[in-house]
């Protein structure tokens, strides 16, 4: 005699039935600000990093707010706000990994909130000289607290931060002036 097993619930990884996470929303291109905000007309927490951009053109010059990330809205929440974040107009998936979804750190939602500059802290700046492929840390500004790896000393000032949640590296120009080592190395200039 042959007996079939119950059939088990589908589990989605990383939802909490009482508990907020961050998740990240694959959304239709350029409508991750209207994605936000009928998200927010539902009550439901969304972020979406935003920076200026300025394009000078022959006889204008253009200000654009920008999505950092394009085709992402990251939304905190807990797994009863899962299906009517889904019905959401132009939202087409959650990020996943296989078939779990996959939880941002709040740590990483922190950095990209450093990285738009809706967050500022302001600290004592020390002046250092360093090496490419140094680790350092930022002491000042709306990147307070990011940490990263030179790229290049050579007149550029590169550094970078990596989001591995997401598999997104980012590229960013920081005064060298707002950075300290975080191993401590006697430099030679």
């Amino acid at each position: 005699m042959i007996s079939k097993l119950p059939k088990q619930e589908i589990i989605i990884n990383q939802l909490s039935p009482t508990e907020t996470r961050w998740f990240a929303v694959y959304t239709k291109y350029k409508c991750e600000k209207y994605v936000a905000d009928q998200l927010s007309k539902k009550n439901i927490e969304a972020y979406v990093p935003i920076i200026s951009k300025t394009r000078r053109y022959s006889r204008k010059i253009k200000h654009y707010q920008i999505p950092l990330i394009n085709c992402y809205v990251f939304v905190c929440i807990s797994k009863a706000d899962y299906i009517p974040t889904l019905e959401t107009e132009y939202v087409m998936k959650f990020l996943k990994q296989g078939k779990d979804l996959l939880c941002i750190p709040p740590l990483e939602i922190d950095t990209l909130k450093r990285v738009a500059g809706d967050v500022e802290e302001i600290y004592a700046i020390e002046n250092n000289i360093f090496q490419a492929g140094e680790e350092v840390e930022v002491i000042s500004g709306h990147l307070t607290g990011m940490k990263g790896k030179i790229i290049s000393r050579s007149g550029k000032r590169n550094f970078v931060i990596e989001l591995n949640t997401i598999g997104y590296q980012l590229s960013i120009q920081v005064d060298l002036n707002l950075l300290r080592p975080i191993k401590n190395k006697i430099l030679i200039a």
